[in-house]
């Protein structure tokens, strides 16, 4: 079964400034047209490719039903494997909680 929540990987500061913006869009979307997001057992390969070495990161657990903008699974192609990408900026009462990594 797909489950109701998604998951994104930014880092504390981009966090804490999307409250004081009352939104969310990492500094990659204006280059990809989308928010990269992950099903729970994606994040550790994530973590492996894009992340390795960085520090003060969190993953934002978010939920599918409350995001405001589609979101589309999309295939990866080099990895074969669907993604979930949220096209637009991320509204914060979407986000259930913020996981330390």
């Amino acid at each position: 079964m797909e489950s109701e929540f998604i998951y994104h990987v930014t880092t504390s500061k981009e966090w804490e400034e999307a409250q004081v913006k009352k939104s969310y869009l990492p500094k990659d979307f204006v280059k990809d047209g989308f928010i990269h997001c992950s099903i729970e057992r994606q994040i550790e390969g994530v973590l492996e490719r894009f992340y390795q070495g960085h520090t003060g990161l969190v993953k934002l657990k978010i939920e599918k039903a409350k995001v405001q903008r589609p979101v589309l699974f999309e295939l990866a192609e080099d990895l074969n494997e669907l993604f979930p990408h949220i096209y637009g900026p991320l509204n914060l009462d979407s986000v259930v909680e913020v996981i330390p990594i």
